[in-house]
């Protein structure tokens, strides 16, 4: 034995951690760095709205402390009795951060519906002592074709390699995940700024060339004509013409041509599907006024994250991963106790 062996920490009596089953070696930690995200949610978060939504919900959970507690009734009501963390609880993957490992977790939740965790090493008691984050869109269930979940998948395939489904911990969202039933949504939103974006690149004022007289010009002809005006006016001011040819610009302002209006509800759907009000991701809402950062705060984590960190809870407390009686939580007082000690909680949020 190594003179200056770091010793395990013991986890309800457990003397040392000892390694999970033998499974496929990508699922080592560290073993992620070839992964990439999958194109739906890189397009979803080329929005702006799915963007701040996203950001605000796994930066919220992801700053949250895990505890542990356990329940003893008095007189019939139940009290928590807090218990010190086990080392997993403060950093489940021993090659990240907390924040990392939970705020992809709830990214996944809200992208997929549903989150991995694999079982890295367990204490001697059986208990994991150690977890890797598996990316959802690296896992295929068989057994379970999606897009909804109807609970525990008995087959978990990790890029394309079977996994023993003892050793995956998976979380399950109540609410379906996003790029499925915000498809049409994401859709809509991503193609009026694709149109936005032709708008905003193009130099010149849209409009055609209309040929008044002369011998008429066949569909190429055309086309050439049309060509080599929208390249001259793009590199000169000025075009000229002959008395055979007119230009009609179209009539339009800019605010038509950016789909401001078209843009704004498209974003206020993306609100709603990503289960946040609007004035949380910038969207104007008449009417709506908060007193100070505490309600916003509140908001925030009772409409967007609360539903993710009950899951994240629950699942964490199953006696596969915590003894009978032991349960996870994620403390979300010292995040509301953050708002409250803020100084310019007074503002008003309009």
């Amino acid at each position: 034995m190594g003179l200056f062996s770091r010793k395990q920490p013991a986890a309800f009596g457990a003397s040392q951690a000892v390694k999970a089953a033998a499974g496929s070696a990508a699922l080592r930690p560290g073993a992620l760095q070839t992964l990439s995200n999958s194109s739906a949610s890189q397009r979803a978060m080329s929005v702006p709205t799915v963007a701040r939504a996203v950001g605000l919900i796994t930066s919220t959970i992801g700053g949250l402390e895990m505890r542990q507690y356990a329940i003893q009734y008095t007189n019939g009501l139940p009290n928590r009795i807090y218990i010190e963390p086990e080392r997993w609880q403060q950093t489940p993957d021993v090659n990240c951060t907390r924040n990392f490992i939970i705020s992809q977790t709830v990214r996944d939740l809200m992208f997929e519906g549903r989150a991995f965790w694999y079982v890295t090493a367990r204490y001697a008691n059986g208990f994991p002592s150690a977890f890797t984050w598996l990316p959802a869109n690296t896992i295929t269930t068989p057994d379970q074709a999606g897009p909804e979940w109807f609970g525990p998948a008995q087959q978990v395939q990790y890029q394309g390699v079977e996994v023993d489904t003892a050793n995956v911990v998976q979380f399950l969202s109540p609410i379906p995940g996003m790029l499925w039933y915000g498809a049409r949504a994401i859709d809509i939103a991503v193609r009026l700024d694709e149109a936005a974006k032709r708008f905003a690149t193009t130099e010149i004022a849209a409009g055609y060339l209309q040929q008044r007289d002369g011998e008429p010009m066949s569909g190429d002809e055309l086309a050439d004509l049309a060509s080599a005006w929208a390249s001259a006016r793009q590199t000169r001011a000025i075009g000229a013409l002959n008395q055979h040819v007119e230009w009609h610009e179209f009539k339009s302002n800019p605010s038509t041509l950016q789909l401001h209006e078209g843009r704004q509800h498209a974003a206020m759907e993306l609100a709603r599907v990503m289960q946040v009000p609007p004035w949380l991701v910038g969207l104007s809402v008449g009417g709506m006024t908060y007193q100070n950062s505490v309600e916003a705060r509140r908001d925030l984590f009772l409409f967007g994250a609360k539903p993710f960190v009950d899951c994240i809870e629950e699942t964490l407390s199953l006696n596969t991963v915590v003894p009978r009686g032991r349960y996870i939580e994620l403390d979300i007082t010292s995040y509301l106790a953050e708002a409250s000690s803020d100084p310019t909680s007074e503002a008003t949020y309009e």
